[in-house]
């Protein structure tokens, strides 16, 4: 059951790779230059799937991706900038990507092309503070929010709000010029507006909105960030603004392909599939239970069965100390509400390879889980309480370390019975 497990889920990343995503044909300019920047953990990938379909045509731009999220290959091309920075907290080399971005857009005109490349993670990665905030304000209140139990939506709403380059204004600087943006999706429900905060695409939301989340959450901000939220030039652009008008904006790749690709094969491996969808959000530790609970009653029929889900789970941080994620949380949750009922397993992973801040993109949890906890003297409630399911898992050799996917749909959760609970 683990190879399994482990085999639906590189199924699952297979099938939303940006060489299986990405359009054959790349788009061109109406007359002069095309510029292609690529921003998140797939960027680089993007990027070299965009080269090799140039068919010999020079491409010119920047690719903006997380720390280690390069291909084996490299990514070394001419005209090509290439810079990594900070997940999931900006570092000042995302701040000089924000403004290299903003600079290059800047120079296009009436008949060139900006083709964008975007996947999840280029909230962080691209960071342009408004007047009156620090790299360092940017920094708390990401971490803040991260740490509250918002949703990502939530928090992208916030962010669109602080910075100079998120909710639309990236399109807006490329004034007169045509505006593509394709993107691999990591937000429940695919609306392109949130993915990395949406620097081309027009944001639904305004400064109140983000007022009313730093509110509902409790967090406490910085002078500055009040500040920030208060002051009228900082609302995002009108829609119908240059740039944002007429911009064309695909999801090439989304969590509903991996959970198809997953299902034909849990399918051909002899399961009868049950999809929970791909829009699934929750506190992960309560998912997890009432997946738990689902599985033990579908297990009395006797039927062997694939359970399948995608979306973004939430943690609240408790422990700031803790070594966990929100993937390794819904396990711990799960594993505890099962007891060790026989015949289920379950595997939940992050399609990028990086579940939270750790190493691993997931793990695995099988029958003898909790018994072989209690013979290493693990308390899997105490680890879960403290935020620290990584240690519980990472003590169990149970991690899935995959490194990074270079590609990203957010979670992919795979739950297989074979026998009766």
């Amino acid at each position: 059951m683990r190879a399994s497990l482990r085999a639906l889920f590189a199924e699952a990343v297979r099938a939303v790779s940006p060489i299986v995503a990405m359009p054959l044909v790349l788009p061109s300019a109406p007359h002069g230059r095309t510029v292609v920047i690529a921003v998140g953990k797939a960027a680089a990938e993007m990027m070299r799937v965009v080269q090799a379909r140039s068919r010999g045509a020079a491409v010119e731009g920047l690719v903006v991706t997380r720390h280690g999220h390069l291909p084996l290959t490299g990514a070394n091309w001419p005209n090509v900038e290439v810079i990594e920075a900070g997940h999931p907290y900006p570092d000042d080399n995302s701040v000089r990507a924000a403004r290299r971005a903003l600079k290059l857009a800047a120079t296009l005109e009436a008949g060139d092309r900006l083709l964008v490349l975007l996947s999840g993670g280029g909230s962080a990665l691209l960071a342009a503070p408004v007047p009156g905030l620090s790299l360092a304000d940017k920094q708390a209140v990401t971490r803040a929010l991260l740490q509250s139990g918002a949703t990502i939506e939530e928090i992208n709403r916030v962010r669109k709000h602080l910075s100079l380059v998120k909710g639309g204004r990236l399109a807006v600087a490329a004034g007169h010029a045509a505006v593509t943006t394709w993107i691999i999706s990591d937000i429940p429900g695919d609306d392109p507006s949130f993915v990395s905060s949406g620097p081309t695409v027009a944001d639904t939301s305004n400064l109140e909105t983000a007022r009313e989340i730093i509110a509902r959450y409790g967090i406490e901000v910085a002078p500055a960030i009040h500040t920030a939220l208060a002051d009228p030039a900082n609302e995002t652009p009108d829609p119908d603004s240059l740039g944002l008008a007429g911009a064309e904006t695909v999801v090439i790749a989304r969590a509903a392909d991996s959970l198809n690709a997953a299902g034909k094969m849990a399918q051909a491996l002899d399961y009868q599939v049950t999809s929970l969808g791909d829009r699934l959000q929750a506190e992960a530790r309560h998912l997890g239970a009432s997946h738990a609970a689902l599985s033990r009653r579908l297990a009395k029929d006797g039927i062997r069965r694939a359970i399948l889900s995608g979306g973004e789970t939430t943690v609240t941080v408790v422990n700031k100390a803790g070594r966990g994620g929100r993937n390794l949380e819904y396990l711990l949750g799960l594993a505890i509400a099962l007891d060790g009922a026989p015949g289920i397993s379950a595997i939940a992973c992050d399609t990028d390879g990086i579940d939270g801040t750790e190493d691993a993109a997931g793990a695995i949890v099988t029958s003898d889980t909790l018994t072989r906890a209690a013979a290493l003297g693990l308390d899997p409630a105490a680890h879960l309480a403290q935020n620290n399911a990584y240690l519980f898992f990472e003590a169990l050799g149970d991690l899935v370390v995959t490194g990074p996917t270079l590609t990203n749909v957010n979670d992919f959760r795979a739950i297989l019975i074979d026998a009766e609970a």
